[in-house]
């Protein structure tokens, strides 16, 4: 009877007899590095090296080191090549390179660059490679099989550093994946310092963003950052380094971002020029030679470098995202950890790692000891040993013998017997056990190391500073606000119209084109709300958010969408991404940033700053100290033009008035100035409003009208007091 060509199965019982363990192995044995910051891949080839004493020896040809790590690594030899090649400093993959290379190793930022073959290349172990193999060989890790049975290899190794934060990471495995950053090594030794000792510490104070060795820029934002840090997760952008240079009316391009390679930013330019979308370009070169990277880009005559530098960034990948999935094996799980995280995960190995170092020390002392409290017996009568040994008439009972005399075990004895004939004198016996006090120094203070946390993390923080300083580098990776940003908008695109801004005092804001305002009602605000602006303008204007928390944000009117009068409006907070508690007090609209702001404090001071202040080079979002913070603001004014401004200071007693033209007040171009004295105060009175004149005229103005400052004003008529709670809100 022939058997059936297929059988009947479950789709779920084969994929758990088949692709789980499949799944499983790709997890735990390939792709997800571990608390030491390797693959399995990367270990074999690392440990490899280190057994064929490549630590401290000269190099050798990589094709060796290829054929010695196949009795670890069951694969082929281009596959295992490769992977060494990325360890490599020739590469330049690694912020912290572990191979030292010599030859072409091909680079990272090179898509066709390929690395020579094994055979004309030379390895050996970087000198970084000391501190993961510290000790290895006094037990502190655990060593398995290889797959034949062999030999053994080490499941971890036992860095004194947290190696798994120092190098980029990437794997892909099944159902999930691993992008760690690099962050640079001095800074995260010293952040590792600073958690050992305060574990509540801010990490990003020592080590604010990621470092990678293309350099580049990190847009930096602290906010998104503290996430990743929190997370585990998350993305950031990293630009490379465009230079113009004037004399040759060309940009050169000397760093990329680590996520992409000089071919592909140049396909992308090319790209882009055959499209139309970028016509200021007349060639584009790789000019990559042994000095280092460089991409060059020869200009048309009149072209605008800043916005071209603009398109490019926005284009093409010389700027790029990096997303961070922090996801690595902890004991064998995978596990998606924050950075504080690992750090614990990590301070918890390298503390076990130092015990069983300790424990290896101290059974080797106990031993040493032990062997030499025997000797410390003989010493009472030396002349008996030799009596023994020379009497004793079988050599087996040469050891019961001493055992008997000198009350010793059978390991002391061997070891007394085992001296040699010219050593057993007096001076050399003494000397052997004058080594005993020492050890058993050594030996108490080993076992107070052994059981004290606090005596390894001093012991850990020791092996960290001394790793900064004999192999810590300055950052590559430069940091740059995002507020400090160009991002390129095609302004031609944008259409340009006229339109009203209306800013409400619950933070709300309504951009409604003329045409809609002429075709619409009544306008739809919150229960309790009120209109406080109202401001004509164009799409491509700007606009400038004043906040209570002495901050200015910027924007373009196109980015805000328009708005119907019937609808609410937006909500500032949200889209300007205000802190908590802060809110906009003012707006103001401009194409040209002409006139001028007028602050009033309750100090009686006013200051006066050009609109041209708040204009920056880049499009930054945020500016920081838009006006002073010195005394409480009592109100705020843009004027295109001198204008009249009256001022109201109240005591207990009176309120008084002035009334002065804005010409009186001295322009400060610092955005924080804190003013002039305007208004004369005197003990227990302050400026309680400041409103343009024209909005709220008095009957008898001239009365209260100055020429000068400062002044004391004139008491307000009790008319005008009847009015107060009008002109508070002015």
């Amino acid at each position: 009877m022939k058997e059936p060509l297929y059988v009947d199965q479950r789709i779920t019982e084969t994929l758990e007899k088949n692709f789980m363990p499949y799944a499983m192995s790709v997890i735990v044995s390939r792709a997800i590095p571990e608390i030491d910051g390797f693959k399995p891949s990367h270990r074999k080839i690392l440990y490899t090296m280190y057994k064929m004493k490549l630590l401290k020896g000269s190099r050798t040809k990589s094709a060796n080191i290829v054929g010695q790590t196949m009795k670890l690594n069951p694969h082929g030899d281009q596959a295992i090549y490769a992977t060494m090649v990325r360890l490599s400093k020739g590469n330049e993959s690694l912020l912290l390179p572990y191979v030292d290379s010599k030859g072409n190793f091909g680079k990272i930022t090179s898509r066709d660059m390929r690395f020579a073959a094994a055979r004309y290349t030379e390895a050996k172990l970087d000198d970084i490679c000391e501190e993961l193999f510290k000790d290895i060989d006094k037990n502190n890790i655990d060593f398995v099989d290889n797959y034949d049975g062999t030999t053994l290899e080490p499941t971890l190794l036992p860095t004194t550093f947290p190696n798994i934060l120092a190098n980029p990471n990437k794997g892909i495995a099944v159902g999930m994946a691993s992008n760690f950053p690099s962050f640079n090594l001095t800074e995260l030794c010293e952040a590792t310092i600073a958690f050992i000792q305060n574990p509540g510490v801010n990490l990003i104070d020592f080590m604010p963003a990621p470092d990678f060795p293309t350099a580049g820029s990190l847009i930096y934002n602290p906010t998104e950052m503290q996430k990743i840090y929190d997370s585990g997760m998350g993305s950031f952008k990293v630009r490379g380094k465009i230079d113009y240079l004037k004399s040759e009316n060309m940009l050169e391009i000397t760093e990329i971002p680590y996520t992409t390679t000089v071919e592909q930013i140049i396909e992308k330019v090319v790209e882009l020029i055959k499209a139309g979308r970028i016509k200021e370009i007349n060639d584009i070169r790789d000019e990559t030679d042994l000095k280092g990277l460089k991409i060059a880009i020869d200009l048309k005559r009149g072209t605008e470098p800043d916005k071209l530098i603009s398109k490019l960034y926005k284009f093409t990948t010389l700027e790029d995202s990096f997303s961070c999935n922090m996801n690595l094996l902890i004991s064998g799980r995978p596990m998606v950890l924050g950075v504080k995280a690992i750090l614990q995960e990590w301070l918890m190995f390298r503390r076990n790692c130092i015990k069983r170092s300790t424990m290896f020390d101290i059974e080797r002392l106990t031993e040493r000891l032990h062997l030499l409290y025997g000797l410390q017996k003989v010493l009472l009568d030396i002349d008996l040993t030799i009596k023994i040994i020379r009497e004793t008439e079988h050599e087996k009972d040469v050891i019961p013998n001493l055992m008997q005399s000198f009350e010793i075990d059978e390991v002391q004895a061997n070891f007394v017997a085992d001296i040699r004939l010219r050593n057993l004198n007096k001076e050399y016996i003494l000397k052997r056990v004058g080594d005993i006090s020492d050890l058993e120094a050594e030996l108490k203070k080993l076992e107070d190391l052994v059981h004290n946390d606090k005596k390894i993390d001093k012991v850990i923080i020791k092996e960290l500073q001394g790793i900064i300083k004999k192999y810590g580098k300055p950052r590559m990776t430069a940091l740059t606000s995002s507020e400090d940003i160009v991002q390129h908008v095609a302004e031609t695109q944008i259409e340009d119209y006229n339109l009203k801004v209306f800013f409400t005092a619950h933070n709300y804001l309504k951009k409604v084109t003329l045409v809609s305002l002429r075709s619409s009602g009544d306008h739809k605000i919150k229960e309790e709300d009120e209109i406080l602006q109202e401001i004509e303008g164009n799409n491509k204007d700007e606009i400038i958010f004043f906040t209570n928390q002495n901050n200015a944000y910027k924007m373009k009117l196109y980015e805000i969408e328009d708005h119907k009068v019937s609808s609410l409006g937006i909500y500032l907070p949200n889209i300007l991404g205000l802190d908590s508690g802060e809110e906009v007090l003012y707006c103001v609209v401009t194409n040209d940033f002409a006139g001028f702001m007028i602050f009033g404090f309750e100090n009686g001071k006013v200051a006066r700053v050009p609109l041209e202040a708040y204009k920056t080079k880049t499009n930054r979002k945020k500016l920081v100290k838009s006006y002073s913070e010195e005394s409480k603001l009592v109100s705020m004014h843009f004027f295109l033009e001198e204008g009249d401004l009256t001022a109201i200071r109240e005591s207990s007693k009176e309120i008084r008035s002035i009334i002065f033209n804005t010409a009186l007040v001295p322009e400060k171009i610092t955005k924080n100035t804190r003013g002039v004295q305007v208004f004369r105060l005197k003990k227990g009175s302050i400026m309680t409003a400041l409103f343009k004149t024209e909005m709220h005229p008095f009957s008898d103005d001239g009365r209260y009208r100055i020429s000068d400052i400062p002044k004391s004003g004139e008491e307000l008529d009790p008319v005008e007091k009847l009015t107060k709670n009008k002109w508070l809100k002015l």
